[in-house]
């Protein structure tokens, strides 16, 4: 499981802190997936290279080398999930059509609305967006998820009142990025809005 962080750029070039504070939002998520896992996936956090997105060098560029290196470490074969949020959401996305790739969850991510428009069969996508989101446009990331429905499993979980930073909801948030983690890579069994994605509803208000 990778677990992808936001962060727009500031200055060209600047390298990522581990401490800012789109780095740190990413951990509870991770240590949520952990935890639900009960030592049957191994979480790691990406720390990308440069902040924001770069024409030249991308945060997609950084998830290859993360799958890249994984799959060194733990084999070739074995499935891997990407969370990622904003940002980070939009290059779990982008990075979906990695061969290891099963599994994504894209929480309030920025997106262009033409991002959708790829092959993603075989992968099942979740994307979690909050309805007062104004960094993140929830009618983009909505376009792309209706995109990629041509292809793949997708499904969408609105939350009513949920912002950008995903903090005043961030059980439902963090929740439903590791039950769908669950579910999808370890055939786990759960309920609420993630189950009735997983059987088939591809929108639902929450």
């Amino acid at each position: 499981m990778l677990v992808l962080h936001g962060g727009g750029a500031r200055r060209h070039g600047v390298r990522v802190s581990p401490t800012q504070l789109s780095v740190v939002r990413m951990v509870p998520i991770a240590r949520r997936i952990a935890l639900g896992g009960r030592d049957r996936l191994a979480v790691f956090r990406l720390l990308n290279s440069s902040r924001g997105w770069d024409a030249h060098h991308t945060p997609v560029h950084d998830v290859a080398w993360a799958l890249g290196q994984l799959r060194s470490r733990l084999g070739r074969n074995l499935p891997t999930g990407l969370v990622g949020h904003s940002l980070g959401g939009r290059a779990a996305l982008l990075s979906a059509d990695e061969p290891s790739v099963r599994s994504v969850v894209a929480l309030a991510p920025w997106v262009y609305a033409t991002d959708g428009r790829r092959d993603l069969s075989g992968r099942r996508v979740l994307l979690v967006h909050g309805t007062e989101d104004h960094i993140a446009s929830p009618a983009r990331s909505s376009a792309v998820a209706s995109d990629l429905r041509r292809t793949a499993e997708v499904g969408y979980i609105c939350i009513e009142g949920g912002r950008h930073a995903m903090v005043r909801h961030h059980h439902q948030f963090d929740g439903y990025a590791a039950e769908f983690t669950r579910a999808t890579l370890l055939d786990d069994t759960v309920s609420g809005p993630v189950a009735r994605v997983l059987a088939g509803e591809t929108w639902v208000d929450v």
